[in-house]
């Protein structure tokens, strides 16, 4: 009985909800006042998540009908990534969610990941280069990849491998 009712508070805790901890009463910081105020119901969450998602992705997908114009593409393959990113956080909460982006695993993921988000959405609005605005987008697609497989165990050590097996000029 005891482990089922661990699971089920790491369910709650998974989901976003209050877990009655004595953590709980330690200092407030900024995200714990912002998870706090932004109570929803476990429904509510899920519509948000699936609202996010859905337009995060519709976002990428009409992208690529302005692929040629790689500025207006920029803007919105972008966009569409940051909707889908923010998405998670209806699920899990924002301070869940920050907290799970700084882990120490994945730390460097998540700062190659925002900053290509913040070159790809520079070079489209402010610098107006083509060129530099495709390399951006380049960048950006290759750090999603990236980002995600660091939720994944062993994916990225995987990856590596198979890429060194791939590239490898040594017979």
């Amino acid at each position: 009985m005891e482990k089922m009712n661990q699971a089920f508070e790491k369910m709650k805790m998974l989901v976003g909800m209050e877990v009655d901890d004595e953590e709980q009463h330690q200092e407030s910081s900024f995200l714990d006042d912002f998870n706090r105020n932004c109570t929803l119901s476990t429904k509510q969450r899920l519509y948000g998540f699936a609202i996010c998602l859905s337009a995060g992705i519709t976002c990428t997908l009409l992208s690529m009908l302005v692929f040629f114009h790689p500025i207006k593409f920029g803007i919105t393959f972008s966009f569409g990534n940051l909707l889908a990113l923010g998405s998670t956080a209806f699920l899990i909460g924002p301070k869940r969610q920050v907290t799970m982006m700084l882990d120490p695993v994945r730390i460097y993921a998540t700062a190659l990941y925002i900053s290509s988000i913040i070159i790809a959405l520079f070079c489209a609005v402010y610098v107006r280069n083509k060129l530099l605005t495709l390399l951006a987008i380049v960048l950006e697609f290759g750090a999603l990849i990236w980002y995600s497989l660091s939720y994944i165990p062993f994916a990225r050590s995987m990856v590596s491998k198979i890429m060194a097996s791939c590239f490898d000029t040594e017979f």
